[in-house]
């Protein structure tokens, strides 16, 4: 299994992002418009990136700590959910969102990585830039 952490500083504040993480609308927009369908409930099941990715929370604490259970299209039927665990720090003027990303099928960690960059935090910058205008 593979692991990985990964850092991110946004422009708002903490609540802004973890409400938006748990959001539909949001959550698409961070993917730059792909379709995401989530719960702000313990228990509750998302998905996100038109599918790609589902699972279910498994912890919330509001506007600290989000836990999920996480898999995409590309998880073997038989590989157990990975964890994704979201935490939210409010600095002055900026959120530090730290992703860390655990029990990851071998071999695909470093896809997955680029992913969350590519395809989440270069549009979550670029959408709390426009929201901050």
């Amino acid at each position: 299994m593979e692991k990985f952490k990964i850092t991110v500083k946004l422009n708002c504040k903490a609540k802004d992002v973890f409400t938006g993480w748990l959001n539909s609308k949001t959550h698409s927009a961070f993917t730059g418009g792909a379709e995401a369908v989530t719960s702000v409930n313990e228990g509750g099941s998302f998905s996100a990136y038109d599918g790609y990715i589902t699972g279910t929370n498994v912890e919330i604490f509001p506007h600290k700590r989000i836990i999920q259970k996480w898999r995409t299209t590309e998880f073997d039927e038989s590989d157990k959910d990975s964890v994704l665990e979201l935490l939210f720090t409010q600095k002055e003027d900026y959120t530090l969102m730290a992703l860390s990303h655990t029990n990851i099928p071998d071999g695909q960690g470093e896809k997955y990585k680029k992913g969350w960059k590519d395809h989440y935090f270069t549009f979550m910058k670029k959408y709390f830039e426009k929201e901050t205008v």
